[in-house]
């Protein structure tokens, strides 16, 4: 259910997006972008179940009909807040090698679970059987994401000689950043960082290229 459709009002009495008028006149990604900032900056005041698009709106001086203009739902627009501050899978950190790659990679990740992101995957884990596109949205979020960033730290160390990526797999590539998302999940954030160092020492590196020191 999409909490963002229920009222004409926020709860503290504001109309929402009262006095957006008075701004200037904005459009196009300008007026995107604002609106997913607000997005997250609710995310990380009040998390996703109180979340809702006539706050949104209001905090980004737009009218609620421009954000259902650009999203369908509370859902939709939560996951394109969130991907954009998921770190860039194609160009992960570059430290020189494979296990201070994996690490790098594996530390922003969980860095941005410890903020609205993580408050994003939470709230919608809820949504996933209120629809199949948006389990397909939420998955591409999360395992795609981390696929490409694995992936692009393995074609690194390939280039280098640490490893052969010809006999890596899609799902040996998921390991590593689907634990760390289930730990932070499961267990809450801030990921220590001992539990990012075990899951490269002790599985992606043995998994992903055996012998390696």
């Amino acid at each position: 259910m999409d909490t963002g459709q229920t009222g004409s009002a926020t709860p503290d009495g504001a109309a929402p997006g009262s006095g957006h008028r008075n701004r200037p006149r904005r459009r196009g990604p300008q007026l995107d972008a604002e609106i997913l900032q607000a997005t997250l900056a609710e995310l990380a005041e009040r998390g996703y179940p109180d979340l809702t698009v006539e706050r949104v709106a209001a905090r980004a001086g737009a009218g609620k009909a421009s954000v259902y203009r650009r999203w369908p739902d509370r859902a939709h627009l939560v996951l394109d807040a969130a991907r954009s501050v998921m770190p860039e899978p194609e160009r992960p950190p570059d430290t020189g090698s494979l296990r201070g790659d994996l690490l790098a990679a594996l530390r922003s990740v969980a860095a941005a679970l410890d903020g609205p992101l993580g408050q994003a995957l939470r709230g919608l884990l809820g949504e996933l059987l209120t629809g199949p596109d948006r389990v397909e949205s939420l998955q591409a979020l999360s395992r795609r994401s981390g696929r490409r960033l694995v992936t692009e730290v393995v074609r690194r160390a390939h280039d280098r000689g640490e490893l052969d990526m010809s006999g890596i797999t899609d799902r040996m590539l998921d390991v590593a950043p689907t634990m760390l998302r289930f730990h932070a999940l499961v267990h809450g954030t801030p990921v220590p960082d001992d539990v990012v160092t075990g899951i490269v020492d002790e599985v992606a590196l043995p998994l992903l290229a055996p012998g390696y020191h």
